[in-house]
């Protein structure tokens, strides 16, 4: 994880499936993007949007999404009313990101070329840990007017209990030696893992300079699938497109059989509780 942006075959294998990743992957939540919004506008992170206390924007916030993807962190951006504009590597992920009518430039960000633009909010959600954390951090202040927002965000899932030692067990034995042998590990949120990305982000913020104290939030929410959409996002798991095919037909046929004997799914769907982890800190100087 430490050094997760050099992995660039990684990092820009999504796109062989967009189409997947676009219907199996959740939309951020509405509720994130009026956290950032409300920060933004001065109020505490995690108040409404628009504050009750702050005046209404003179213009929409400008919002710079960083790795766009598909477009699922951007939608609810744009449904507060903001303009936005993404950053992304991968065309293909781009395309269908156009195809919602977002506006995408594809390119790394570290390399990106702002054309002397500047921004209210710099995003990015499930994606921060592809970017260089300190040149992200200094392209970020770049491009932030002053007082302007960077918020980094990840959702994290937790699954029923009796589901997650059943696929933990899987995991770590068909993925011996890999990180994601490690997934589904019982005894821990998973939105403590996610908090280590954090640390690697501020990390980041501090050596890039230019930022105040970042802060930090979560917000829970709940998502249910049917067996079928979980089946559906195994594959948009990052690194599993490389994985040799037998083994990924052992993680999906494994990952069936456990949800077809598991006591959580009822009717062939359970719910699964997420948390957004959530840093954001202000530009300054």
């Amino acid at each position: 994880m430490p050094d997760s942006h050099l992995h660039r075959g990684a990092a820009e294998g999504f796109g062989a499936d967009a189409e997947r990743y676009d219907r199996a992957r959740p939309v951020t939540p509405r509720p994130v993007a009026d956290a950032v919004l409300a920060y933004l506008a001065g109020g505490p992170l995690g108040a409404g949007y628009p504050p009750a206390a702050a005046s209404a924007p003179a213009a929409p916030p400008r919002v710079l999404d960083v790795g766009i993807g598909t477009g699922l962190s951007a939608l609810p951006f744009r449904a507060a009313g903001a303009h936005v504009l993404g950053v992304e590597a991968d065309p293909r992920m781009a395309a269908v990101a156009r195809g919602r009518g977002l506006d995408v430039e594809v390119a790394r960000f570290e390399q990106w070329q702002p054309a002397g633009r500047t921004f209210d909010v710099v995003v990015s959600g499930m994606t921060w840990h592809w970017v260089d954390p300190v040149g992200g951090a200094a392209q970020a202040a770049r491009v932030l007017r002053d007082g302007g927002v960077l918020a980094v965000f990840w959702h994290a899932a937790d699954l029923p209990p009796t589901l997650r030692e059943a696929l933990h067990r899987l995991y770590s034995t068909a993925l011996e030696g890999t990180p994601g042998a490690a997934m589904y590990t019982p005894g821990r949120s998973a939105a403590d893992g996610y908090e280590a990305m954090l640390d690697r982000a501020q990390d980041g913020l501090t050596e890039a300079g230019g930022f105040a104290a970042p802060e930090r939030l979560r917000h829970h929410w709940q998502r249910r699938y049917t067996v079928a959409e979980w089946l559906d996002q195994v594959p948009t798991s990052g690194g599993f497109g490389r994985l040799p095919e037998p083994v990924q037909r052992v993680v999906l046929d494994g990952t069936r059989s456990a949800l077809d004997g598991d006591p959580a799914v009822s009717n062939g769907a359970f719910t699964v509780d997420h948390t957004t982890v959530l840093l954001a800190a202000r530009r300054v100087g």
